[in-house]
């Protein structure tokens, strides 16, 4: 692992060296090394502190959006793509404790793992400083997405706009190809996203939901980058 310095000066607080490095660890490093404990009980409680520090922003700061506006909103800044880009920003990659097949497979730069540890890394705050110092570095990290048109699109349903697409294309039966895994509390999902058959976009995340929204996502880039709007009927 990088020496982790750098890395607190990009968080902009102090981590004790033990709590860090639980929080870098993951499961599949731990397995390689004797069961050691894992950063997975500092995810469930980064989790709950990222979606109160994000959900009491939202509704300080919007005071005449709806609840389901607010929650669509939330929904877009804490999902696994918006944290990992945030981990990505911060190069946490390069510090995270990974197994050997991980790093085989460039475990480093996968938005589940980033994202995790992202989560991690909050609970770690948490438990050395107390919620408004890990409220502060949320804000710090996070809070900027609250205003960032690109990741708040994030929360559009996807899901809606490619079977609008692919019927106004008539593209075929649309079919969602998920995969799990992980311990039940912390499971990761892939989704791909067929078409007529057709392998399309394929979306990683914490739930298939989130999984398969990514994939839409994906693939409604891609039909916009590579398909043309269908053609007027030419006359006879």
């Amino acid at each position: 692992m990088k020496n982790t310095e750098e890395l607190l000066k990009r968080l902009g607080v102090d981590i004790d060296a033990g709590t860090l490095q639980l929080a870098l660890t993951h499961r599949s490093y731990a397995y390689e090394h004797g069961g050691i404990p894992t950063n997975e009980r500092l995810e469930f409680l980064g989790d709950s502190i990222l979606g109160f520090s994000v959900t009491d922003a939202l509704y300080r700061d919007n005071p005449d959006l709806s609840e389901g506006e607010l929650a669509k909103r939330r929904s877009a800044v804490v999902s696994t793509k918006a944290l990992a880009s945030v981990a990505r920003q911060l190069k946490l990659g390069d510090f995270i404790l990974l197994g050997q097949g991980e790093k085989l497979t460039n475990g480093k730069d996968k938005s589940s793992i980033l994202a995790d540890t992202t989560e991690a890394l909050i609970g770690a705050v948490y438990l050395c400083h107390g919620i408004e110092t890990a409220r502060s570095m949320v804000m710090r990290l996070i809070g900027p997405l609250l205003h960032d048109a690109d990741a708040l699109g994030a929360g559009t349903d996807w899901k809606t706009s490619i079977q609008e697409i692919a019927a106004a294309r008539k593209m075929g039966d649309i079919e969602y190809r998920v995969t799990g895994s992980g311990p039940d509390h912390s499971r990761s999902f892939v989704a791909v996203l067929h078409i007529g058959g057709r392998a399309f976009g394929t979306g990683t995340g914490r739930s298939k939901k989130d999984a398969e929204q990514e994939a839409a996502a994906d693939t409604c880039r891609q039909l916009r980058e590579t398909l043309p709007a269908p053609a007027a009927p030419s006359g006879t």
